[in-house]
């Protein structure tokens, strides 16, 4: 009998705004350094084949084809662990482990704005798509996961062209800007300082804009963008080392690098001390990990939102588009059979083939076995004995192999195919793990401010 070989098997491991607070969030972020050493990490071990990592502020996860998926995701769990600085077991609690068509189907959702703090955020979207590129170029991406990312970008373009679920121009960055007016009031005349030059950054500019606020654009790798933004907008350009200057005059503070550390810490707003007359001071962190500690909520005259704040807001005066949700859930079980019909194209043909030479082998071993009690057979006889014996084996195997032909275009084959391959102990090696054409753009950074 041939050696087991294990079946590879997609799943995923993460955590989002709906399952973890934003500490944890933040803990377990990935900037694109950490992502490729994650990944670096985990496709070294034999059980991993393949793995693309997705970071935002609402989410981090680990999509992973794996031949042992127990071992693959007790790496994921352990990886992810390191990087928040606590214990699996701690971190475990938070966590979602869909595998197979439910895996692929959630990154089909998260693509399509489905699962996203705010249904149908533009964003997202973007960050898939970089999410895909850095695994391509760090060399995680195989073709399964390849093909899947593609997927999903195809199924949220779709969403979005053939629904109603991102027409209204909703965002982070847009409730955000609601949130300062519920706290501060009208917007129009008052200084705004927007940290960051992404696409954040350029959506809260623009929601600001809107609203008559006077802008400065603080950058410091990226300020060719910053002076970008502030043309588009008719605000100014500054370099992060001006923050401190910029910050006194401000009266809202936008924030959204994808820095590391800090961009503005406690100590940079002890000025307001020595000036008790100045006002309010509105600041906004929309970064995760986060741009402005929550110390800095006990400075006088401070008011501090973040993400989850925003959150909340959201939860208030927003909610899902049910007709829209509906039409959305359509297109992406399209796309979803789609999927899942080309990884049965490469699984059912080749795994047939090895139920049959499974079958034949075995045959062949039993007459082997068996020939020195036919001595006194006639060749004839003897020949006669083996073809009925492969005749049996034959029609033993007709009906399922009819079978799996029949489903190999439904949702079904791919775990059908996976479970006749672990019954029967079957080594296959399929399309899969020959080399398919993937298109490499450039990686479009995130800009860290």
């Amino acid at each position: 009998m041939p050696g087991k070989k294990a079946v590879s098997e997609l799943l995923l491991l993460g955590l989002s705004h709906r399952t973890a607070p934003l500490g944890l969030r933040e803990a377990v972020a990935l900037t694109e350094g950490r992502a490729a050493g994650i990944m670096g990490e985990l496709t070294a071990d034999a059980a991993v084949r393949e793995v693309t990592t997705v970071s935002t502020c609402n989410r981090t996860e680990i999509y992973l084809v794996a031949d042992d998926a127990v071992q693959a995701e007790s790496l994921a769990l352990s990886a992810l662990a390191r990087q928040a600085g606590i214990g699996p077991t701690g971190l475990a609690p938070h966590l979602y482990s869909p595998t197979g068509s439910e895996a692929a189907r959630h990154l089909f959702r998260v693509a399509a704005g489905l699962e996203s703090m705010i249904v149908g955020e533009a964003e997202i979207q973007g960050q898939i798509r970089r999410a895909h590129e850095l695994a391509l170029v760090e060399g995680g991406s195989g073709p399964i996961l390849n093909r899947l990312f593609q997927g999903a970008l195809a199924a949220g373009g779709r969403v979005r062209e053939e629904t109603g679920i991102g027409r209204k121009g909703v965002s982070v960055p847009s409730v955000s800007i609601e949130l300062a007016e519920h706290a501060i009031g009208d917007l129009r005349g008052r200084r705004a300082l927007v940290i960051g030059a992404g696409e954040t950054a350029a959506l809260v500019g623009r929601a600001l804009s809107t609203r008559g606020a006077l802008m400065v654009f603080v950058a410091n790798r990226h300020f060719d963008k910053a002076v970008a933004l502030a043309s588009r907008f008719g605000g100014e350009a500054a370099r992060l080392d001006e923050l401190s200057e910029h910050l006194a005059a401000a009266e809202i503070v936008v924030s959204a690098t994808n820095s590391p550390h800090h961009v503005i810490e406690v100590e940079d707003l002890a000025f307001r001390a020595a000036r008790p007359e100045a006002g309010q001071l509105l600041l906004i962190d929309l970064a995760v990990p986060r741009d402005i500690p929550p110390e800095c909520r006990d400075e006088q005259g401070v008011i501090l939102h973040d993400v989850d704040d925003v959150q909340r807001q959201v939860e208030r005066n927003t909610g899902v588009r049910e007709a829209e949700g509906y039409e959305a859930g359509l297109i992406l079980d399209a796309e979803l059979e789609r999927f899942e019909q080309w990884l049965a194209s490469l699984e059912v043909v080749p795994t047939i083939a090895a139920l049959r030479g499974f079958a034949e082998d075995l045959v062949e071993r039993v007459l082997a076995e068996n020939r020195d009690r036919w001595q006194d057979l006639s060749e004839a006889d003897r020949a006669r004995v083996e073809a009925m014996a492969h005749a049996i084996a034959g029609r033993m195997l007709h009906a399922p192999t009819m079978r799996l032909r029949e489903i190999a275009g439904s949702g079904r084959a791919y775990e059908s195919v996976n479970t006749l391959r672990e019954l029967f102990a079957l080594e296959v090696e399929t399309a899969v793990e020959a080399e398919i054409d993937a298109t490499v753009t450039p990686i479009r950074r995130r800009s860290d401010g």
